[in-house]
C-alpha cells in the first residue's frame, strides 16, 4: 500500500481577483487577516506539501500571499482569469509550467480560500485517506445536502401554462412521493464543498479534468467545509468567529 512518505504533493490555491458576489473576498479581512491567509496557514502547518503556490492574476493578491508565506511564481495569464474561466485551464497551465522547469509531483491539492475553517488536521486526514486508496483518480470534499434535490422542481411552460415536475421521483409509485417525505427518510444525498480536492497530477494532464473518472468521497466534519460565496455567508462567518464558535487556523 502506498504511504504518504512515498508521495510528493503540492498545494494549489486559486485566488483570482474580481469576485462579484463578495467583493475582493480573497483578500477581505476576517478575524484580522485576509481570507486567503487562513488557507495558506493551514496548508503550511499541515506539513503535507512540498510547495504552497497561489494562482492569481492580481499583483496585490500576490504580495499578500507572499507576505503570509505562500509562493507566487508567476501571475495567472488574463485569458485564464475571466469570470467564466474553468479551473482546469489555470491548473493545467500551472502543472505543465512546473513540469517544464523540471519539477514533478505525484499529486496536488486544490485548496480554495473560501473555506477558512479548514484546518491543518483536515488536510492531514484527507492526505492520509487519499494515499490509502487504490484505483482512484481523486478525492473530493462533500457533506450532507441541506436542500434535498428530491424537494426541488423543474418548471416547464410560462404564465398560466406553467407546470412543475419534481427533479427526483420515488421509483416506488405506490409510496409517498419524495417531495412529500420527511428529509430524514429520503435517500442520502451529498453536496460538494470547496474545502479541498486531491488528485494525481497525471489526471488533469491526461484526462483534462480535475477529478478524473474515479472519485472517492472525503466527508468533511462540522464547519470544515463552510464555504463563503455570498454576503450572507460572510456575515455568518464573521458571527461565528466573533462568538468563538469556530477556530481559525493559527497565523504566525
Amino acid at each position: 500500500m502506498t504511504t504518504t512518505n512515498d508521495l510528493s504533493c503540492i498545494a494549489l490555491i486559486p485566488a483570482r481577483a474580481g469576485s462579484k458576489r463578495v467583493k475582493n473576498k480573497n483578500v477581505r479581512l476576517l478575524g484580522g487577516h485576509p481570507l486567503l491567509a487562513y488557507t495558506i496557514a493551514a496548508a503550511k502547518a499541515s506539513g503535507v506539501f512540498k510547495r504552497v503556490i497561489v494562482s492569481t492574476d492580481s499583483a496585490e493578491t500576490a504580495d499578500i500571499a507572499k507576505h503570509y508565506g505562500a509562493e507566487v511564481p508567476w501571475l495567472r495569464p488574463p485569458e485564464l482569469a475571466t469570470d467564466n474561466s474553468p479551473d482546469i485551464g489555470w491548473l493545467e497551465h500551472t502543472l505543465r509550467t512546473l513540469s517544464e522547469s523540471g519539477e514533478q509531483y505525484d499529486a496536488f491539492a486544490l485548496l480554495r480560500p473560501t473555506s477558512p475553517f479548514r484546518t491543518a488536521a483536515t488536510i492531514q486526514r484527507a492526505w492520509s485517506y487519499f494515499a490509502s486508496l487504490e484505483k482512484v483518480d481523486s478525492i473530493r470534499a462533500i457533506e450532507p445536502c441541506t436542500q434535498h434535490p428530491a424537494k426541488m422542481w423543474q418548471v416547464s411552460g410560462e404564465g398560466l401554462a406553467a407546470r412543475i415536475t419534481p427533479v427526483m421521483v420515488n421509483p416506488d409509485k405506490t409510496a409517498t412521493p419524495w417531495h412529500s417525505t420527511p428529509y430524514q427518510a429520503l435517500p442520502k444525498i451529498y453536496a460538494q464543498n470547496a474545502s479541498l480536492e486531491i488528485a494525481w497530477t497525471h489526471v488533469p494532464l491526461e484526462q483534462h479534468t480535475i477529478a478524473g473518472r474515479s472519485i472517492a468521497p472525503f466527508f468533511t466534519e462540522g464547519t470544515e467545509g463552510f464555504d463563503i460565496n455570498t454576503p450572507e455567508d460572510w456575515i455568518i462567518a464573521e458571527y461565528m468567529v466573533e462568538h468563538q464558535q469556530v477556530t481559525l487556523p493559527t497565523i504566525a
